[in-house]
């Protein structure tokens, strides 16, 4: 269950979104749930958290009424999971007076603990999309752990410090993951289309709801060189790769092409599947309307895993003077 409420952001747009993400899983089958319109009536807001594995926390507004408070606390110490996602507001102990936003911009985020079952596998460096950092959140209690960080630059009226943007607790026999990254601008939404808070998103609730993580780190994931973007939330598919890679240009991004090679690299040893991609970059090098640095790419893949089928279209395209030396390249390392 996905409890929406008002705050400074649209928390409906948050909210379509993270049910998509979760979904996107196959885990998860997500209802959302509105809180009453700010200023109205809250003391029949009782949500009904016992049916749900898992309770996602998209809300900004009001303390919630006493009952409902005491029964998410309830829910969490007999073992359910809980996400809250980037809010200043606790619904039950409400906005603490030391917090503040930096401007919007892309920054680094520093994973911290990488033996955490949410942040295995997850580089230590990582580029998250522009985003505003929530500033002077306390974290504290009994089995709490901080994640990540991410410094704020002055720059951007930051707080000259490191700031957590992924956190953790254990309460009685549940667990809460925090994620204080992914506002939306209601624009484009880089933020939220970050794959890097896509994945910390998909499994910390995996991990909230049932205490492990089975998900792997995807290919697409961000480095210290670059955010990426998943503009519909979920991974690329190869076959989606191979229909935009024709369009590839030097200056644009290597997703498709990353995605290629992630493909290749998990299809080793199976040669059925070796040979289905093969064909798959055969046909780029024979499509008149592929750009030559795409054809380059595949050249490149092709000269350590290619075969007798692909000699002939590598041949043809080594009489093209653009072409000529990747496709000698290609030649020579496959043998021929």
């Amino acid at each position: 269950m996905i409890i929406n409420g008002r705050g400074e952001i649209n928390r409906r747009v948050s909210s379509d979104a993270i049910k998509q993400i979760l979904d996107e899983t196959g885990m998860f089958s997500s209802t959302i749930l509105d809180t009453p319109p700010a200023g109205e009536d809250m003391s029949g807001f009782r949500p009904g958290f016992s049916k749900y594995k898992l309770v996602v926390i998209d809300y900004e507004g009001e303390k919630w009424p006493e009952k409902a408070a005491a029964e998410l606390q309830e829910y969490i110490k007999n073992g359910g999971g809980l996400v809250f996602y980037d809010s200043k507001t606790d619904p039950v102990y409400g906005t603490p007076d030391s917090i503040s936003v930096s401007k919007r911009h892309g920054f680094e985020i520093r994973t911290m603990v990488t033996d955490h079952p949410i942040t295995n596998g997850l580089p230590v460096r990582w580029i998250h999309a522009d985003d505003e950092i929530i500033q002077g959140m306390k974290i504290g209690g009994e089995g709490s752990q901080v994640l990540a960080v991410a410094f704020s630059d002055t720059s951007f009226a930051g707080s000259g410090r490191s700031e957590p943007v992924l956190f953790t607790r254990n309460l009685g026999m549940g667990r809460i993951f925090a994620t204080l990254i992914g506002a939306p601008d209601l624009e484009e939404n880089p933020a939220i289309h970050c794959s890097g808070f896509i994945v910390t998103l998909q499994r910390g609730a995996e991990w909230a709801a049932s205490g492990k993580v089975t998900q792997e780190v995807p290919f697409d994931f961000p480095t210290a060189a670059g955010p990426v973007l998943r503009p519909d939330f979920h991974l690329i598919t190869l076959d989606e790769a191979f229909g935009k890679i024709g369009t590839y240009e030097i200056s644009r991004s290597t997703k498709y092409y990353t995605c290629i090679q992630s493909s290749i690299r998990e299809a080793a040893g199976d040669e059925k599947l070796l040979l289905s991609i093969e064909k798959k970059m055969v046909k780029v090098l024979k499509d008149p309307n592929a750009t030559a640095e795409s054809k380059k790419l595949m050249l490149r893949e092709l000269s350590w895993i290619g075969t007798e089928y692909c000699i002939p279209a590598i041949k043809e395209i080594a009489a093209l003077p653009e072409l000529k030396d990747a496709a000698d390249f290609a030649l020579t390392r496959i043998g021929k």
